[in-house]
């Protein structure tokens, strides 16, 4: 296991000649713990797989550097990091047995036969797969084989990470949730380093005890579940994480309090000093709430989820979206909503604007 700490870690590929260098990865410095669960959620293109490459080995940065427990790697290939990877699509020996796929790694590296038994019984009943030990991997279901990948990477206990690069992509809907909270019990008993790569915001949420949240190279926010739904420091972490997804309004400062359209709001965060640039308020459909005052809207649409109503609203051609709970009414004429203050913040070119020497 390891404590990975990456310092000013840049990458480009290479460019058409005469022109300039675009990064793929854009400047990076940041510490992830020893033993850590940690996922990188963001959409194509955003670069958390020109991320997990690096951390791999397969690609080496153009800047920076990558330090396992302190000691520097940048330039190390994968066979000497120490590594397992899981891949989107599962890769087993198919001619092989149940057995003699989680036994592999092992016995590729010379272990004793007492050691590659005993590991491979510990590892195929934390999968769920004793029963299969003897049974070649061919007659396998997606979800088994992928269950094969899985302990492949778990069997040896000398790796410094474990890296998911999308391992749940070919699973059948109804088995991912199994698999997702099995890999979350692996990690409480094994303790290992693990990232996890995805762009689907309910594996994240499920598996990591930190999502590094990722946006046009950058990573725009690294937090917790909670801390990302309820302080996002980025407009996109708020559009990403949440369905629906955070409210993004225009708007300007009067006092330090936000003013949308014509209508003054309140928020428990004031803004304290100068803004130059875009300046917008985010506030979640689970925060607006109908009121007796406030700003008026029309309903547009009411979607019944059963434990709850997704309502879409219009104020002045800007759509404000809503989370109503379960027994709660609509108003019959003339709504009015209001925002909670205490979920109420602005942002200034899509950077949440915090309180000068505070940290969140």
């Amino acid at each position: 296991m390891a404590r990975i700490t990456f310092k000013n870690v840049r990458h480009a590929y290479p460019s058409p000649k005469g022109q300039a260098p675009v990064y793929a990865l854009k400047e990076i410095n940041q510490i992830w713990e020893d033993g850590g669960a940690y996922a990188l959620l963001g959409p194509s293109g955003c670069g958390k797989t020109t991320l997990l490459n690096i951390i791999s080995g397969l690609l080496t940065p153009s800047e920076g550097e990558i330090l396992f427990d302190g000691e520097e790697v940048t330039q190390l290939p994968t066979s000497e990091r120490q590594i397992a990877q899981v891949f989107q699509f599962p890769v087993v020996y198919d001619t092989m047995t149940v057995f003699d796929n989680l036994a592999f790694p092992l016995r590729n590296r010379g272990a004793e036969e007492s050691l590659v038994n005993q590991r491979v019984e510990q590892i195929a009943d934390m999968l769920d797969l004793t029963d299969s030990l003897k049974q070649r991997a061919s007659g396998l279901t997606a979800d088994g084989k992928q269950k094969i990948s899985l302990g492949r990477g778990l069997v040896r206990s000398d790796v410094n990470a474990i890296l998911f690069d999308e391992p749940l992509t070919v699973i059948d809907p109804h088995l991912k949730w199994q698999l997702r909270s099995k890999l979350k019990e692996l990690h409480q008993q094994v303790g290992m380093t693990m990232i996890y790569v995805t762009h689907d915001q309910v594996e994240a949420l499920t598996f990591a005890d930190q999502v590094v949240v990722m946006y046009d190279g950058t990573v725009v926010q690294v937090g917790t579940p909670v801390e990302l739904f309820n302080q996002p420091h980025h407009t996109f972490v708020g559009y990403f994480i949440g369905s629906p997804g955070m409210n993004v309004l225009p708007c300007t400062i009067e006092n330090g309090q936000p003013i949308f359209g014509n209508n003054p709001l309140k928020t428990s965060y004031p803004v304290t000093k100068a803004l130059t640039g875009t300046t917008e308020v985010g506030i979640r459909p689970e925060f607006v709430h109908f009121s007796q005052s406030g700003i008026p809207v029309s309903i547009e649409k009411v979607e019944d989820l059963g434990r709850y109503k997704v309502v879409t609203l219009n104020h002045e051609a800007e759509v404000i979206k809503m989370v109503m709970k379960e027994g709660e009414d609509l108003p019959s004429s003339s709504p009015m909503i209001s925002f909670d203050p205490d979920y109420t913040r602005v942002y200034c070119d899509e950077w949440l604007v915090k309180e000068e020497g505070v940290n969140e």
